[in-house]
């Protein structure tokens, strides 16, 4: 996109009952947001959903105005900005036909990554949830996945913070413009997100975080997302509301069984119990998912010592695929004699040594 585009992008934008799906339309229809202005009304009228009301405040000169001080805004803090048809644009947002018609952004941020996951929940994160977290991404880090949130208090952070330590590309959506930090208290962590990763949003400089501004964020969060992770929520919050988005998507879902009686464990294990959620116990049920495998190159840097320790369940699977080739997961935990959740971690333990790797199908194999 460039800065002639963003500007009348910006425009369209201003234009009282032009949201992203309308701007979206007309920018498709009529091949750019500048030809939109100049594109005569009889053809503009043919277009769904747009009316004689609409076409009159395309011509108001106060949206012209109102966004050449936000251009002017971003060119004066070289901020970066991504039309939906650009190829910079989150890839996943683009099927999302709520998804922004353009966002801004800051840092380093490369979505060339294919494995993107959204990692959400309460504000209130427990030493449960902060352990899991910290055991999840850590067991991930191999695979070298994008780790998004929204940079709020509780899992959101924990999050972020994690993701540093483990030296994972991370992302934060805001609820307001990059002029500003919310909550304050965070801007400690700006300097080191953005060394690695950064800040999205589709809000204006103009903009603050108001209520409504989250709910916005979280399609963001969930549009980008290939998973949406909730670690832990009360029976409600807006982390059940990206998972609701991310359903809505067509995404996987995966959410942290807890105890009945806790709090914070009520929304995850009412996803589950409603199916609306995949059960998460360790890194290994979303890899099995999400049919993630490490990649030639990965399993080149993790590939099998000579002497590996492995621990004894370990050594009886490792022995088990050796003897038999090939097999699906059911038939190693029956002959093993393990139950699937635990047989789920040791298989990913062993990927991660080299000593076994998976396969279409859900097939593992002894190296």
């Amino acid at each position: 996109m460039t800065t002639s585009e963003l500007y009348y992008t910006l425009a369209l934008l201003q234009v009282e009952g032009v949201g992203d799906i309308v701007a979206k339309k007309l920018i498709h229809h009529c091949g750019s947001a500048e030809k939109v202005f100049d594109t005569k009304k009889n053809k503009l009228l043919a277009i769904d959903g747009i009316g004689e009301i609409l076409l009159k405040k395309l011509s108001g000169k106060h949206i012209f105005d109102t966004a050449q001080k936000e251009l002017d805004f971003i060119e004066k803090e070289n901020i970066t900005f991504h039309s939906f048809l650009d190829d910079d644009y989150p890839e996943r947002l683009k099927h999302c036909v709520d998804g922004p018609a353009v966002l801004f952004s800051a840092g380093n941020i490369n979505l060339k990554a294919k494995r993107i996951i959204s990692i959400v929940g309460t504000r209130n994160i427990t030493s449960y949830g902060t352990e899991f977290c910290r055991k999840l991404i850590e067991d991930l880090a191999p695979l070298n996945p994008i780790i998004v949130s929204g940079f709020a208090y509780g899992v959101d952070i924990t999050a972020h913070q994690l993701a540093i330590e483990n030296n994972l590309q991370t992302i934060g959506v805001l609820a307001h413009g990059l002029n500003q930090v919310y909550p304050k208290t965070h801007k400690k962590y700006v300097a080191k997100m953005e060394q690695n990763g950064g800040f999205i949003t589709e809000f204006w400089s103009t903009s603050n975080p108001e209520k409504e501004n989250f709910v916005k964020r979280n399609r963001i969060v969930a549009g980008m997302s290939e998973a949406t992770i909730v670690i832990e929520s009360a029976d409600k919050g807006g982390s059940l509301i990206t998972a609701t988005l991310a359903n809505d998507y067509n995404r996987d879902v995966f959410a942290v069984p807890g105890r009945i009686t806790d709090k914070y464990s009520l929304g995850c294990n009412n996803l589950i119990k409603t199916q609306r959620a995949h059960l998460l116990s360790s890194a290994a049920d979303l890899v099995y998912i999400l049919n993630w495998e490490v990649g030639f190159k990965q399993s080149k840097s993790i590939q099998k010592q000579l002497f590996i320790a492995l621990e004894p369940m370990e050594q009886k699977v490792y022995d088990f695929l050796l003897k038999n080739g090939k097999e699906v997961m059911d038939l190693i935990a029956l002959e093993c004699e393990l139950p699937i959740y635990q047989l789920s971690s040791i298989l990913l333990t062993m990927e991660l040594k080299g000593v076994i790797r998976p396969l279409p199908g859900k097939l593992f194999e002894a190296i």
